[in-house]
Order: C-alpha cells, then structure tokens, then sequence
C-alpha cells in the first residue's frame, strides 16, 4: 500500500502513457504498476491534466510520406528476383547496394549508394487488390469500413500535435492525393493544406499564400478583426463542426500569410542552383526538395505523390522513364536530410498500394498484388541499413515476419510519440483507436 501512494504521489504520468486506457484497465496492468484502484483514477485525472501527455514528441519530429500511386512493383525495385524464372524476375537487371548482400533493381542505382541510411521491410501484406481500397490500408491503417470514415496519418498527426512554428501541421504536395489522405470521422480543422500547384511548374506559386494586391499590413489586420467579429456573432447562434472548422482554418490561414518565416518555407527560389540541380530540376525533385524545406521550418507531416505506377503492361520501359528522376530526388533527399542533422528527426517514408503479381503477364507488365510488397523507411528513430521481412523465393508472399498495414502506422505513430491504441471519439460518443491490433515492431527501431 505504501508503494501505491507513493507511486500515486510522485509518478510521472508519461511513464504510463504508452499503456492504452483499454490495456490500463486490466488486473495484470495495474497490479504490474504496483497500483490500487483509486491510484489508477488518480493517475488517469492527473494524465487528463497534463498537455504533454497528449503531446509528447517522439523520435521523429517531423514525417514525409512519399508515395508512389497506382502499385510500385516491388520485383522491379527494392525486392527483386535474381534466381527467380524469367517469368517471375523479369527483363530488368538488378545493382548490388550498401547492405551487404541486398539488391535493389537497375534504375535504383543512387539510392543503392545510401541503402546503409535507410530500411527496406519486404515482407508488407494486405488484402485488398482494388486500388482505392489498398490506397485507403496505406494512408489510414485500417481496411474500408463501410460504416465509418477513418481519417488520414496527416489528420491524426494534426490532431494529436496542431501546428508548429505558424505553418501547417500537415502539408500535401501539390494537391490532397486521394479522399483517404483527409479528416475521416475527424473535423475538417485538421484538413491537409495543398500548395495548389506542382513546385516543378514554370513561375511556381502557393495558391492563397500572398496577401491580394492592394492589402497592406493594416487592411489585413483589419479585414482580420472584422471577420472576427461575423465569427463571433455566428458561433453565438450556432456550434457545429463546419463553423469551428472555418474558424480554426482562418486562424492558421493569419498566421500562414502574417509570417514571412512560414511564407518563406514555401519559396524554393531561396534555394541555391547547385542544391535544385542535385536534387533534379523536375517534378520529383522540386516535391522533394519543397518537402525537405518544410519539414525544415516545422510541418509536421508533408505528403507527397509521384509518378505512376500501374503498370500493367510494359513495366521495363515504364520504370526506366520514371524511376531515375525518384532515385536521384530520394537519395539526394536522404543525403541532405542527414548532411543538415535532420534525418534523426525526420521519419522518410516510401510506400505505395500494393505490390504486383509475381508473373510478368502477356504485356509485358504485372498485375495488382497485395498478398506481398515493400516499403522503405529511414531515419526519425529507424534503423540504417537494415532490411526487415522476406517475401518467398518468387515474391508471391511472405516469407518470414510478415508486417501488415496496423503494424506499420503503429510503429510510425510510435516513432512521433503518439499511442497506436489510444482512443479517440468518432462521431456518436464512439471511441475508435487510432489505430486497431497493431504492434509497434522493435526490430525497426534504431
């Protein structure tokens, strides 16, 4: 009993925050703490009470998902084949990296160089084999429910943390990709902000950045507070989502456009010549570089699409044109991120749908194939150098530690600091947690 008082009385709630409230309320839990009862409500009023139990940052400080729509071929680029039949390895050569033993296909020649800085998990598997559902696993972590909407790694992230340093918690680039990268059951205040344009296009501008022409300083502020006001009057007569939503959006919006720090972050024109080069005068340079800059300045997610990758037929040709521009953009990117001492902080996630069929079919492409793919991961808190899961000889399914899509988000979300399991509530007192059944996995943590 004088364990448990003390512990009640002088126990930093952030030593229990990685117990969930469903697996805090079990016999084993608490008699493992050393707690009656009435320590526990104690302890969980006291967790209620302090912001940085929601809020405690992690490892990795800041994400980008870099993702490549439409199925990469895990065959034709970290996984491929060598032994394999024709029909199953494919046309393509493959390039030895910096892990020992590993390959990495032809046209990965760059990111081969910086494997010792990165993670390739082999083994991912779900499935779903429709695009939209597989897209839906890879930004949320959950299958499609039909009777509910999950929101976004983005939007939890958002939720969890808000905004840092006046920019937006969750940036996408150069558009929302797909309706599974929003809000889901969550409000539309923790929305991703677009940059309305590809960085890559001629005379590159972040749509609803700049104040209009005509607006000085003072017509801003007063436009401000006189918006405040209409705000205010309304909200007085009625609360709801959309209301506080908007409100929450001119906010963010205010310090956006009144900050030339955040506005800043946005201009790749304050890079220099050499630095845009390197990473590649084009489109996944200029999202890749526009990414490095905000994490820099302190997004906390930046999502980024590129190419695509569905490639059914041709899958030779397909790769050769849209991959070298991928591997100079990511590897320069991994490169600079670690040169700047940022890649400790900042988890780099590659990922797509779902892998393709382990056949090359009769036009020379492959098919959608979710039983077996992979996804590359690097720095925030992630091993260098380390590849994790197998597929089988044929890259038809897993051969050893396979990793599902709840797996993956629990072990990013426990790079950022954030409880896979905690529970949030979903429309109708309904608390759904963020993410369902996955385990953190430790082989991946540095």
């Amino acid at each position: 009993m004088g364990q448990s008082k003390k512990c009640a009385s002088s126990c930093n709630p952030g030593h229990f925050r990685r117990l969930s409230r469903r697996g805090f309320l079990t016999v084993g839990a608490i008699a493992g703490a050393g707690l009656t009862l009435p320590d526990l409500f104690r302890l969980e009023s006291a967790q209620a009470d302090l912001k940085e139990y929601e809020n405690f940052e992690g490892t990795a400080k800041s994400v980008i998902h870099i993702y490549l729509p439409g199925g990469m071929a895990h065959q034709e680029s970290f996984d491929p084949k060598p032994f394999a039949p024709i029909e199953y390895r494919g046309e393509m050569k493959q390039i030895k990296t910096k892990i020992e033993g590993k390959l990495f296909g032809e046209t990965l020649a760059k990111t081969a160089q910086i494997a010792d800085k990165i993670t390739i998990i082999n083994s991912m598997s779900h499935g779903e084999a429709a695009h939209e559902r597989g897209t839906h696993n890879m930004f949320t972590g959950y299958r499609p429910s039909p009777a509910l909407k999950f929101p976004s790694i983005g939007t939890i992230i958002s939720h969890q943390f808000g905004p840092r340093n006046n920019l937006p918690p969750y940036v996408c680039i150069p558009n929302q990709p797909n309706e599974f990268a929003g809000t889901g059951y969550l409000s539309s205040s923790y929305a991703p902000f677009s940059l309305g344009a590809d960085p890559a296009s001629k005379g590159f501008k972040v749509r609803d950045l700049n104040m209009t022409a005509g607006i000085d300083e003072s017509r801003f502020a007063t436009r401000r507070s006189a918006l405040e006001a209409v705000n205010g009057h309304f909200q007085a007569l009625e609360k709801s989502d959309k209301l506080t939503a908007m409100d929450t959006f001119y906010e963010r919006a205010y310090s956006l456009i009144s900050s030339p720090q955040a506005r800043e972050a946005f201009d790749l024109d304050k890079e220099d010549a050499k630095t845009r080069d390197t990473y590649g005068r084009n489109t996944a340079g200029a999202r890749m570089l526009m990414a490095r800059r905000l994490v820099e300045a302190g997004v906390r997610l930046v999502n980024l699409t590129y190419g695509g990758w569905d490639m059914h037929g041709n899958i030779v040709n397909g790769f050769k044109s849209q991959m070298p521009p991928f591997d100079q953009a990511y590897s320069t990117l991994i490169n600079d991120l670690d040169q700047r001492g940022l890649l400790d902080s900042t988890l780099v996630m590659v990922s797509s749908e779902f892998g393709r069929t382990p056949k090359v079919n009769k036009d020379a492409g492959r098919d959608h194939w979710p039983k077996v793919f992979s996804v590359a991961l690097a720095g925030g808190g992630i091993k260098r150098g380390y590849v994790h899961g197998a597929s089988d000889a044929t890259a038809t399914e897993p051969g050893r530690d396979a990793v599902g899509c709840e797996d993956l988000f629990s072990t990013v979300y426990h790079a950022m600091g954030i409880v896979s399991d905690k529970e949030i509530m979903a429309p109708g007192d309904r608390p759904i947690e963020i993410v369902n059944g996955g385990k953190v996995i430790k082989e991946l943590l540095a």
